[in-house]
């Protein structure tokens, strides 16, 4: 297979240790700046991944990330993020990284060139033909990746791939490919930098693009959220008050009556 492999291209800056501090920090940030416009090129395709994700949520399917280092890393941040946000059980949006929990904090050794691990990993998940597999690989190589989205797709759940090199195997592999070029690394092949900014963004967009579709939010404000702290009681009463029209003391009130934002509002109309 022939292909450029972007992500280990030499960076558009050399003799990095000769810079000052300013200069390294503006020269990173201009190629930070690259970055939006990357994903904004691949709005089509992450279209096509939350409208059927949507669908298949609604019959009671799951979203599954896959990854190895900091791809997998992000999966699991944004698996994570989703039930105190949106109030959806942790069963729902599940990030698996190469190596196991471990592998969150520590690099474990080769763990990412196990080309059936993945599989294994969903198996514990009681896989069903609702659920949507989403592999992370900023390289678009990775054995762990390719070979969890290979018998996802063999089995026939919808699949997607998130990299940062066009054409790579990934993005042929999977149902859906999210080719976010970004462009060489500014310290050479890092992919932590433009390409994990990049993951991010485009996970970001997937998993809210989705609760919003499948009735998490209302208005604008995160109706379903988690009341785990006082902040967010405070935020929730504010949203409360804001959305019935009363004051402050009395939302807060109904908010810890009812439990959650979006019950105390219905509760209120």
């Amino acid at each position: 297979m022939h292909y450029t492999k972007i992500t280990e291209t030499s960076s558009n800056h050399d003799d990095l240790e000769k810079m000052d501090t300013m200069s390294l920090l503006h020269k990173m940030n201009e190629e930070d700046q690259k970055v939006a416009d990357a994903v904004a090129a691949t709005i089509p395709e992450i279209t096509k991944l939350v409208d059927g994700l949507a669908e298949r949520f609604e019959k009671g399917g799951r979203l599954f990330y896959i990854g190895a280092g900091t791809s997998g890393r992000l999966g699991i941040l944004d698996a994570s993020e989703i039930p105190p946000t949106f109030g959806m059980p942790h069963t729902r949006v599940i990030g698996l990284i190469a190596g196991g929990d471990t592998a969150i904090r520590k690099a474990v050794e080769n763990a990412e060139d196990d080309g059936v691990q993945a599989w294994k990993d969903m198996m514990e998940h009681n896989i069903t033909d609702n659920d949507v597999v989403v592999g992370i690989a900023a390289s678009g190589t990775t054995p762990y990746v390719l070979g969890g989205i290979a018998e996802a797709k063999k089995k026939g759940l919808l699949t997607a791939g998130i990299t940062n090199n066009p054409g790579s195997p990934l993005a042929i592999a999977a149902d859906i490919a999210i080719e976010l070029n970004v462009g060489p690394e500014f310290l050479t092949g890092s992919t932590r930098m433009k390409s994990g900014t990049s993951q991010k963004l485009a996970l970001n967009m997937i998993s809210t693009a989705l609760m919003i579709k499948i009735g998490r939010v209302k208005g604008n404000k995160m109706v379903n959220m988690q009341l785990s702290n006082s902040k967010l009681v405070d935020r929730g009463a504010r949203y409360v008050a804001e959305g019935l029209g009363i004051d402050y003391d009395k939302a807060e009130k109904m908010l810890k009556k009812y439990g959650s934002v979006k019950a105390a509002i219905d509760a209120g109309v």
